[in-house]
């Protein structure tokens, strides 16, 4: 069974660049450095020309709000079993892309192959991805995703044999040479 999840990439403790395990005073010093850091008004002159204005406010934004998660003790005891459960339901053993998958044309379909640490593979082919709303595309030799959202997303897939899955990240912009021989 396939589940379709967007992908989680960064959380708090990424913004503040902490350990999950850091301390109060830890995080607060990290807070405070990366406020400054990321401050608009401190960035706006260094990056006139090649930073939009948007994105400076964006990661300041994204740091205020980590701290406001992060620092109230109780706040965070939610966020981190949020977190923790997230990471348990998914069970992800790593993330991988188009280009990492091994591809062989099934006739009707292309089927898609990532190999399990246990031995076994992960596999979807291009008819399951089609029913969730990502369409592999062949043209000559590149293969690509066409979606109907233009953000990424992820699918799961499980192995076959163990319990393990892997999070295949598609991107609608990635496009895959392949060899003649598919």
């Amino acid at each position: 069974m396939l589940h379709c999840k967007i992908s989680v990439q960064e959380t708090h403790y990424d913004i503040l660049s902490v350990k999950e395990d850091a301390s109060y005073e830890e995080i607060r010093t990290s807070y405070r450095l990366s406020l400054l850091n990321h401050h608009p008004d401190k960035l706006q002159s260094a990056h006139r020309t090649s930073d939009p204005q948007d994105e400076l406010g964006d990661r300041f934004l994204k740091v205020q709000k980590a701290w406001k998660v992060l620092g109230d003790a109780r706040s965070r005891a939610i966020y981190d079993n949020e977190l923790r459960a997230l990471r348990k339901d998914s069970g992800v053993a790593e993330d991988v892309s188009l280009e990492d998958m091994m591809i062989e044309d099934g006739g009707e379909a292309l089927e898609l192959f990532y190999q399990c640490r246990c031995g076994d593979y992960f596999s979807v082919d291009s008819l399951e991805l089609g029913k969730m709303g990502y369409i592999l595309l062949r043209d000559e030799n590149k293969i690509s995703f066409e979606t109907t959202d233009v953000s990424p997303a992820s699918v799961l897939l499980p192995c076959g044999s163990c319990s393990l899955q892997v999070r295949l990240l598609i991107n609608a912009d990635m496009k895959l040479q392949i060899d003649d021989n598919l």
